[in-house]
């Protein structure tokens, strides 16, 4: 039995590790099915528009079904929070990302989006939501992983070196629709623009785990928020579309890789990543969720390798190796952070038994002291009473 509780209680703490994990494999996943849809030539705005439809058609049942109980009235603060987060997510950040990502490579989106764990630390600390003592090892640990995690993303972009072949992917044939465009003067250009665009995606994706953050607090039915979240971020994507887009022949889509990406980017990527963002986020904050971003950018790498023929730099193994240290230092200092709040909230416990405790036995005390007093009161009241007087006769 003893066994059992160890084991149980050593997946609970597992529950958050294995759930960000998992989630940065389906985002892997999205941008590589993404990249190959945009290829095609699929308008990312009409794809961020269907998949938001396929996301909200998704979790609305869950949440009208499982939620109907413990789902709080939504005020007007509350509904201008919830547009707010379908503006900075799916109409801001998936629109720049993918039209980043169309300009540049999945890999190259990926290792920008690695920032994303320094903004997310930066505004979180602006916005009093992580303290921020220097003098403590743990805060120490978070700023020097978040350095690193950057330095190695941004090495990643700014050397190369030798071309180094997985497992013999120069063999392996790519149809021409998979492969990256040719890097020309204008496809450098186009990198410039893609990389600046893929900050800004970033930028507000980190605001967006933010506000997600607080959001929670006041309403913490997350299938209800998520599903409300894609809602309203389909609605303002297709007002979106109809400005930018001017053909109805975009809206066209068939039972090919197109509907794939919309179905796979909204299901996965949104819909149930939003739902299980915001359950480890009320856990663990919005840094914890952030700092595993860097892995999914070594799977889409390999992946690339395989799928896109993206050919993998020596530049971006070390910056890669440097990400993995940078995360496991955020890692480390948020796990001593949470290992001293639990220790604190136990002493605060037993701080408070003991109080009672005390408590307790003064009241006794002075009920014991009362009861003497009475007992004594009775007695002296006793000996009090005047002798009986007997006449001689």
């Amino acid at each position: 039995m003893e066994g059992e509780g160890w084991c149980g209680s050593f997946l609970q703490r597992c529950k958050p590790y294995i759930a960000m994990i998992s989630l940065q494999f389906g985002f892997a996943g999205m941008n590589i099915i993404t990249k190959v849809s945009l290829n095609r030539g699929m308008s990312h705005y009409v794809l961020v528009v269907y998949r938001h439809a396929f996301a909200t058609a998704a979790i609305a049942p869950f949440a009208l079904v499982l939620e109907r109980k413990v789902r709080p009235k939504i005020t007007f603060v509350m509904f201008m929070q919830m547009f707010v987060l379908g503006l900075l997510g799916p109409v801001i950040d998936q629109n720049l990302y993918y039209a980043g990502l169309k300009f540049t490579s999945p890999t190259y989106s990926c290792a920008i989006s690695n920032m994303l764990p320094a903004m997310t630390f930066v505004m979180a600390v602006i916005c009093r939501m992580e303290k921020m003592d220097l003098r403590k090892i743990r805060y120490q640990a978070k700023v020097v992983g978040t350095i690193v995690t950057v330095a190695g993303a941004m090495l990643m972009t700014l050397y190369k070196g030798q071309v180094i072949n997985f497992l013999g992917s120069e063999y392996m044939h790519h149809p021409r629709n998979y492969e990256p465009e040719n890097r020309s003067e204008s496809g450098e250009k186009d990198w410039v623009k893609g990389s600046i665009l893929l900050i800004i995606a970033t930028l507000s994706w980190a605001s967006f785990f933010i506000l997600q953050a607080v959001t929670l607090r006041k309403y913490p039915a997350q299938l209800s928020l998520t599903a409300f979240v894609c809602g309203l971020g389909t609605l303002q994507s297709i007002a979106v579309t109809f400005v930018m887009e001017h053909k109805p022949s975009v809206w066209n889509i068939g039972w090919d890789m197109n509907l794939l990406a919309a179905a796979y980017a909204g299901i996965i990527s949104s819909g149930i990543t939003y739902y299980v963002q915001g359950i480890v986020m009320q856990k663990k904050g919005p840094v914890f969720v952030t700092a595993f971003s860097p892995l999914m950018m070594i799977i889409v790498a390999i992946m690339g390798a395989f799928i896109l023929a993206e050919k993998i730099y020596l530049g971006g193994v070390i910056g890669a190796i440097l990400i993995v240290i940078g995360l496991y230092s955020v890692l480390w200092g948020k796990y001593k952070e949470h290992k001293e709040k639990v220790t604190e909230a136990i002493v605060e416990v037993m701080q408070c038994c003991s109080e009672n405790v005390r408590m307790e036995t003064v009241v006794e005390d002075a009920e014991t002291n009362n009861d003497i007093e009475m007992q004594k009161g009775e007695g002296s009241q006793v000996l009090r009473v005047p002798p009986i007087s007997v006449e001689k006769v």
